[in-house]
């Protein structure tokens, strides 16, 4: 008997906890926490389950309201859960600045390539050039034919000043030297070629012309550091195209081998910068990724061409698009 008193306590104690939790339950729903739809919509998963209380749905939001409302914070007074406080958010940082090189791009130092080895050569043959130039300014009557019509060409560049100089040098290395492929000069399908050796055939390529430009500007005074030989991919035709870049009062103007005019370079559609070479060495173009904005001063880079392929370099043109018309530069843009 003294058992199953013990036992009949134990069950009025857990029926009235029951009770109690029921209650608390109904009185957070009626606080307007309820999310749940009413029992009467409910189905029940068995005749057992039909009796148990409505379930009850809140968010960690409701109950912080609740709690502003119980603390008197006003009725609308609302906090949301976070583990950083709103203040003390990092400020928003500015957006990537616009490159200082051709095209408003940064530069950083290309991987060693065929082109770093190319430009290498060529610098041996430009040394050996300037040799040959100092001599004919000392030596007029022993100067050959090519060198004495490319100083001839320097010294009216150097006649000029400002932009005068800079179309002066494009409109005449673009009248002095026809475009003819390297396959079909060469046999080859990409050379650069000093400027002495492309006055001698008159004959030349994109990069020829570019090269020449270069050399005649630098030897009229024009500073190197202002210049780039900039390699890239003409996408209106899908062909690698090579032309000079100028800095002159802050900005960059283009000098093209298919253009009689200078050109600013934001004015160069559908041509995709790869490449930038000057005294430095072989630079890979690169823009500044705006998804994700510099610390400090860190920059993320990404190549300025749109994928992998277009970054390699082949030197290979279309003849029927360079090849300039009699009394035409034609213009592919």
């Amino acid at each position: 008997m003294k058992s199953l008193k013990i036992a009949s306590s134990a069950v009025v104690a857990v029926a009235a906890f029951s009770i109690n939790l029921c209650a608390a339950s109904s009185a957070f729903a009626a606080d307007e926490l309820s999310l749940g739809n009413p029992a009467g919509e409910l189905a029940p998963a068995s005749d057992a389950a039909a009796n148990r209380p409505p379930a009850t749905f809140f968010t960690i939001t409701d109950v912080l309201a609740k709690l502003d409302r119980q603390r008197g914070r006003g009725p609308n007074a609302i906090r949301t859960a976070s583990l950083t406080p709103l203040n003390a958010l990092p400020a928003a940082k500015p957006l990537p600045p616009v490159g200082t090189e051709p095209f408003g791009l940064f530069t950083f130092r290309a991987p060693e390539n065929g082109l770093w080895r190319k430009w290498r050569g060529l610098e041996s043959d430009l040394a050996r050039e300037q040799a040959v130039l100092a001599h004919c300014r000392e030596n007029a009557a022993g100067c050959p034919p090519n060198a004495a019509q490319f100083l001839r060409l320097i010294n009216a560049v150097k006649s000029k000043s400002g932009r005068d100089r800079l179309d002066e040098a494009n409109h005449a290395v673009n009248q002095a030297i026809r475009y003819v492929s390297d396959f079909a000069q060469h046999g080859e399908a990409d050379r650069w070629t000093a400027p002495l050796a492309t006055f001698a055939t008159g004959k030349g390529d994109c990069e020829d012309y570019a090269i020449a430009k270069y050399i005649a500007l630098s030897e009229a005074g024009f500073p190197r550091e202002e210049l780039r030989l900039v390699l890239g991919r003409d996408r209106a035709i899908r062909q690698d195209h090579a032309v000079l870049a100028a800095r002159l009062d802050g900005h960059w103007l283009i000098l093209d081998s298919r253009r009689s005019e200078l050109i600013d370079d934001g004015e160069l559609d559908n041509f995709t910068p790869m490449f930038a070479i000057n005294e430095r060495g072989v630079q890979l173009f690169a823009a500044p990724y705006a998804k994700r904005l510099p610390l400090g001063d860190e920059l993320d880079a990404a190549p300025a061409a749109a994928n992998t392929a277009d970054a390699e370099w082949t030197g290979v043109e279309a003849p029927e698009a360079a090849s300039p018309l009699p009394g035409f530069l034609p213009v592919l843009m």
